[in-house]
């Protein structure tokens, strides 16, 4: 009767009863093997003779009983003991004892017993075979079945979405823990209203944008911006890579979107984040491509498109880079409203810096302003990275508090590397550098157009052998023509000091000489600064470099005009430095004996030139200078 016995298949899972078989016929086709390989080395333990010495035991008699299996030969002497041995495998065993000249007479004293060959019982493998066969199909067919594949406790769960879910109301974020991207916030407060109360939007026939996409370069806080946004709405937030939906397998990263959409829907209202969106949203061409990334992306498309309206599930992705993405994934309905959250500007890194410095006892002399005037360019994640440094600095020197020393290391940190004051310098390559860096803060404090010189130190950091650091008044926007000039001559300061000084360059300069180049480039190629060729866009695709669309007397000509700023940005270098001498060399003397510079004696250096202790002394090495000494001009 059904309802009075156990049934197996319900308290069985699938996937166990299939590893039960599975098992049971392995074990009996293993249990047959081992079997035969029992009864076939039965002798296994017995003594081993050659067959000629067995001969010879069964011509004196000792022999009392002989047993084939195969070619082994099991031989029972008259005291009870046991030996083996093998005949050959083309004859039988009284052919080879007539073959050894062993007589009728002799064979009829001992006991010949013949054993055919124990192989595997046929049945017992079949069976097993059979039922591995068939456990197989049953896999398979399960796994086509979409509850294996969606949902199911007992699914395989690589065509699941590994999407990580996180509650809202839970996750301790808020818009007050994110700083420096103040328009960014104003523009998400909408979709935190729509997720809170959707019927004051539809009560008016406002739909709110089912996509946003936050551009911007990396570190700048976008998926803080969008866990912040689950946090002001209290809502289930799922967050995933574009990576994840590219698998080696076509079909698995459409499965996974169509599977997170699914749990998003079953969780409305909610936010769906997928970080790095260029992975999978890359723009289709007609040539080669990933048809496993252009399946996820077509998903994607289709999920975006077929929202219900009345489904409050919000889609939020970052990128770096929205210039690669499909235009049909940027379309109106999709994700139709952009968002920059941009590098933080002077006040949004002075926010950022008081968000991070929350816990940490700051010591008085320390000014956030000014550390944030002095990190221009950094991102919020590049700010948070200061704070924390300063703070384990702290810890190692044993302060009680954050002070402004610590603040300063760190930020040296961040920018340049760590310092290597184990370091063994020769003394001409400390002169070197010296001249070096004094000839870029020369430079900077020379031309109108260049940020005031914080800071000079010749300890090697990172990769370089010793920095100068600019403190920029304000952040700047836009750049003229006159200002890239006097950026090219402030990158190549150092080469020209070291130039003018010793008579040649070294390969510290490759860095300097790197960003000057850059800069030219931009001029000519984006900007249109070049005089040659006026204003015209002539920037470089990615696969070739070359300039777009241009022919190769076009692209000699952009050559020539970048090797023509660099000229120029060189010799305004050169004639600062020449017309500078004295305060160079009072300059590198310093920073050669005290290897930082900073405060007051950098600017009493810098405006007058005082300060020179040993004029006398000059860099060692062996090019010589164009003047008899280097320090007394």
């Amino acid at each position: 009767m059904r309802g009075k016995g156990t049934n197996w298949t319900t308290v069985m899972k699938p996937r166990q009863l299939i590893l039960i078989i599975l098992m049971a016929g392995t074990i009996l086709a293993v249990r047959s093997l081992v079997l035969d390989h029992l009864l076939s080395g039965e002798s296994a333990s017995s003594r081993s003779l050659e067959l000629s010495r067995a001969v010879q035991m069964i011509k004196q008699g000792a022999i009392a009983s002989a047993t084939v299996v195969g070619d082994d030969v099991v031989l029972l002497d008259r005291q009870g003991g046991r030996t083996t041995t093998r005949k050959e495998g083309d004859i039988s065993f009284l052919e080879t004892l007539r073959v050894y000249g062993v007589t009728p007479e002799q064979v009829a004293a001992i006991h010949l017993e013949v054993k055919p060959t124990q192989g595997p019982d046929e049945l017992v493998v079949a069976f097993g075979l059979a039922v591995a066969l068939l456990a197989g199909m049953g896999f398979l067919a399960r796994l086509r079945r979409p509850e294996w594949a969606f949902g199911g406790a007992d699914g395989l769960d690589f065509r699941r979405s590994r999407a990580r879910r996180h509650d809202g109301s839970g996750a301790g974020l808020t818009f007050e823990d994110v700083a420096g991207a103040e328009e960014a916030k104003q523009e998400l407060r909408e979709v935190v209203e729509f997720l809170r109360s959707p019927a004051r939007f539809s009560s008016l026939g406002a739909r709110v944008p089912r996509g946003l996409l936050l551009v911007g370069p990396p570190g700048t806080g976008k998926t803080l911006l969008a866990r912040a946004v689950a946090g002001e709405a209290g809502v289930p937030f799922f967050s995933c890579s574009g990576s994840e939906f590219v698998e080696m397998y076509v079909g698995v990263g459409a499965a996974r979107i169509r599977d997170l959409f699914q749990r998003a829907k079953k969780s409305a209202p909610c936010i769906v984040f997928v970080d790095e969106i260029d992975a999978i949203g890359r723009r289709r061409s007609a040539g080669a491509a990933s048809e496993e990334r252009e399946h996820s992306l077509n998903q994607i498309l289709v999920e975006m498109d077929g929202f219900d309206q009345s489904i409050n599930v919000v889609v939020m992705a970052a990128t770096n880079r929205p210039d690669v993405l499909d235009p049909a994934l940027l379309r109106p309905g999709r994700f139709d409203r952009r968002i920059l959250v941009d590098s933080p500007d002077m006040k949004g890194r002075l926010a950022i810096l008081r968000v991070h410095a929350r816990g940490k006892p700051l010591s008085p002399d320390l000014d956030l302003e000014r550390v944030a005037k002095q990190t221009t360019g950094f991102s919020g994640a590049d700010l948070e990275s200061v704070m924390n440094e300063a703070a384990l600095l702290a810890v190692r020197r044993g302060s009680e508090s954050v002070g402004a020393a610590e603040v300063e290391e760190a930020v040296d940190r961040v920018l340049v590397g760590l310092a290597k004051k184990s370091r063994v310098i020769s003394e001409r390559e400390k002169w070197i550098t010296a001249y070096h860096e004094a000839g870029h803060a020369l430079v900077a404090h020379q031309l109108p157009n260049v940020d005031p010189v914080q800071r000079i130190s010749i300890i090697p950091r990172g990769a370089s052998g010793g920095h100068t650091r600019l403190l920029p008044m304000e952040d700047r926007h836009l750049w003229s023509r006159s200002q890239l000039l006097e950026a090219i001559a402030f990158a190549l300061g150092g080469m020209e000091a070291e130039d003018l000084v010793f008579g040649e360059t070294t390969t510290g300069s490759a860095g300097d000489l790197s960003e000057a180049t850059n800069i030219a480039r931009k001029m000519v190629c984006i900007y249109g600064m070049g005089r040659c060729l006026g204003p015209m866009a002539l920037d470089s695709t990615e696969e070739s470099g070359l300039p777009r669309g241009l022919g190769a007397d076009a692209a000699n000509a952009a050559d020539a005009e970048i090797r023509e700023l660099l000229e120029r940005g060189r010799a305004m270098a050169r004639d600062v430095l020449e017309r500078n001498r004295s305060r160079l060399a009072c300059l590198a003397e310093r920073l050669f004996d005290l290897e930082t510079l900073q405060g007051e004696t950098l600017t009493s250096l810098l405006s007058s030139g005082q300060g020179a202790t040993n004029t006398s002394m000059s860099p060692p090495g062996e090019g010589q200078p164009k003047s008899p000494s280097p320090l007394a001009v």
